[in-house]
């Protein structure tokens, strides 16, 4: 039995796939409105598509492509597309567990198509902070739901936009979409003041062009949950000190 083979039969494998099934309909809005959006900025459809499958970061692509559009500073679009991924630093201390014992290609491959969401369902699956054996199949599993649930529609909407009126008010269902999703990563009180803030700092910076309140926000989210961090650290040293 060949490596992909055996992997597609893996019962963690197949338990990871099961398991992102649950963000599958609001990833394909998002992807969907994320496709649309791109072809309708202004791109050409090769360089939609090109986007799509390599860039594979909807936030970043979503506060990009107003600034494409606007003709912004290429700084500005970078710096935009970073802050916007900077929560995946956070992450990739929590993957570490996990996945350092993996080859150096490896870890940068998988680290590559992790999304938010396999974290989430992955610290479902194996509550405990240790390495176990099944886990590597298991994110395989999820990755492998999640990118095709992204490109199939996000694909979709960049080859049918044009049949797609303006009036149907993807762009709201997009934002709905991404606060359900952004809902299911509040989970404690470090990533709720977290948002709190970032909504207060994106509302205060409304006014700065080139839609730099998105990057304002973001920095300020990272700034207020880093603090909410290590306060909870000295909290917890204090009480076990006691």
């Amino acid at each position: 039995m060949t490596p992909l083979r055996a992997l597609l039969h893996d019962s963690h494998f197949r338990r990871g796939a099961r398991d992102m099934l649950d963000f599958a309909p609001g990833i394909a809005a998002w992807a969907l409105v994320t496709g649309v959006a791109m072809a309708k900025s202004g791109l050409s459809l090769p360089l939609a598509v090109l986007m799509s499958l390599t860039v594979y970061a909807g936030s970043a692509q979503l506060a990009s492509l107003p600034l494409l559009a606007s003709g912004a500073p290429m700084w500005v679009i970078w710096a935009a597309a970073f802050c916007v991924n900077l929560r995946f630093v956070i992450f990739s201390a929590q993957w570490r567990t996990h996945l350092g014992h993996l080859p150096r290609a490896r870890r940068l491959a998988i680290g590559y198509l992790l999304a938010d969401l396999n974290l989430i369902a992955f610290q479902r699956a194996w509550p405990g902070a240790k390495r176990e054996p099944g886990q590597v199949p298991y994110i395989l599993g999820g990755i492998a739901t999640i990118w095709l649930t992204w490109q199939i529609p996000a694909l979709l909407g960049i080859f049918l936009s044009a049949a797609i009126p303006t009036e149907w008010g993807l762009g709201f269902a997009g934002t709905l979409a991404m606060l359900g999703l952004t809902y299911g990563l509040m989970h404690d009180r470090s990533t709720w003041t977290a948002a709190l803030v970032a909504g207060a700092a994106a509302v205060a910076a409304y006014a700065l062009p080139l839609k730099l309140n998105i990057v304002v926000a973001i920095a300020a989210a990272v700034a207020a949950g880093f603090m909410m961090e290590q306060a909870d650290r000295a909290a917890r040293k204090l009480r076990g000190g006691a």
